[in-house]
């Protein structure tokens, strides 16, 4: 049996903020992992650095060499702060797991990207830092992503038959005999988006998107898209967005009609494949899960029991799964799983970075 404190560190796609996760990890020798999430909490971006962020796509690689060390400074005060905040002794903590930002998502070209230097987050707060999660799984062939199951399967494998985060983008995660997971389809994204357009950072509680209507035309342009003809492994990332999703959404102008019906698209998406796999039931976390029109929907569309766990499960689940990859690498174990990438076998991923 052994023991590790890690400090997961997640900034998803919807860019809502830094989830911070102090937990705790007991490997024994069966095929589970007994964990504790002891404190937890999330750092919200400085305007500057969410207009960068939100910028970085179409940055100079000078531009974005710059914001991935000044990320990384910004992670590093948080957790410091964290630290101090929460009464956290240092010494007992092992290491810090960050995912990290991530600006490029290209598995078909064989390369992705998050920025948040890991060198100045150990430098800085005097921890090791392991990051860079993905690279490894795509040289192996697969596709970086989505590397949560792992955490499903090991940490939560009771809770449910499926699991559901519904983020930047949704992912779905079957822990059975052979692990099954895949992106679905845009999560908050696409909503986050349009809310800016108004001044708003998302759609509390799904309120913008609950008075429009659906637009039938948008509706089936959407479900057509071919992502949603491909078999995983598959995964998404902003590049699609862009080039794929969101010009056939700007052809529209209602932006309340435009909500309701990307809310309509990915209800039906999330549906399809609960019906798909046979799922009776399905765990939701993520930011989309307070979504309560959006969770309403799916409920209407889907014969499965759909859980909402405590707060903290919806809202820092990726942070405490990826403080999981942190400990399996320290362990000196596979933190992926290539029936779920596509690699051509599980690997270790992760860079470690000494203070």
């Amino acid at each position: 049996m052994s023991f590790h404190t890690i400090i997961g560190v997640m900034s998803g796609t919807s860019m809502d903020g830094v989830d911070i996760a102090l937990c705790t990890f007991k490997f024994t020798n069966s095929d589970k992992c007994n964990y504790a999430a002891k404190k937890c909490e999330t750092y919200p971006y400085t305007p500057e650095l969410l207009s960068k962020l939100k910028a970085s796509t179409a940055m100079s690689p000078q531009e974005l060499l710059l914001l991935d060390k000044a990320l990384g400074s910004y992670f590093a005060a948080c957790i410091l702060d964290f630290i101090e905040k929460k009464d956290i002794n240092k010494s007992l903590i092992d290491a810090i797991a960050s995912h990290g930002h991530t600006i490029f998502h290209q598995p078909e070209k064989g390369f992705t990207y998050q920025i948040g230097c890991g060198e100045i987050i150990a430098y800085k707060t005097g921890i090791k830092v392991i990051n860079d999660f993905r690279q490894k799984d795509i040289i192996a062939g697969g596709q970086g992503a989505p590397l949560v199951p792992i955490g499903d399967k090991l940490l939560f494998k009771d809770y449910a038959d499926g699991f559901l985060n519904i983020g930047g983008f949704c992912n779905i995660s079957i822990p059975r005999e052979t692990t099954i997971a895949f992106d679905v389809c845009p999560g908050n994204l696409p909503l986050n988006l349009m809310a800016n357009e108004v001044g708003s950072g998302y759609d509390a509680g799904g309120k913008m998107a609950a008075a429009g209507k659906i637009n039938p035309t948008l509706l089936d342009q959407l479900n057509n898209l071919d992502f949603y003809k491909k078999k995983a492994p598959k995964s998404l990332g902003t590049e699609w967005l862009s080039s794929e999703f969101t010009p056939i959404v700007n052809q529209f102008s209602d932006l309340n009609d435009k909500m309701r019906t990307v809310v309509e698209h990915i209800a039906h998406q999330i549906s399809k494949v609960i019906h798909e796999f046979e799922l009776s039931s399905i765990l939701i976390t993520g930011g989309g899960a307070l979504n309560t029109f959006l969770i309403e929907q799916v409920r209407l569309k889907s014969k499965a029991e759909i859980i909402l766990p405590d707060p903290k499960t919806i809202e820092f689940k990726e942070a405490i799964i990826f403080g999981l990859l942190g400990a399996l690498f320290l362990e000196g174990k596979p933190n992926t799983l290539s029936s779920v990438t596509g690699a051509k076998k599980d690997v270790i991923g992760g860079v470690l970075h000494l203070p």
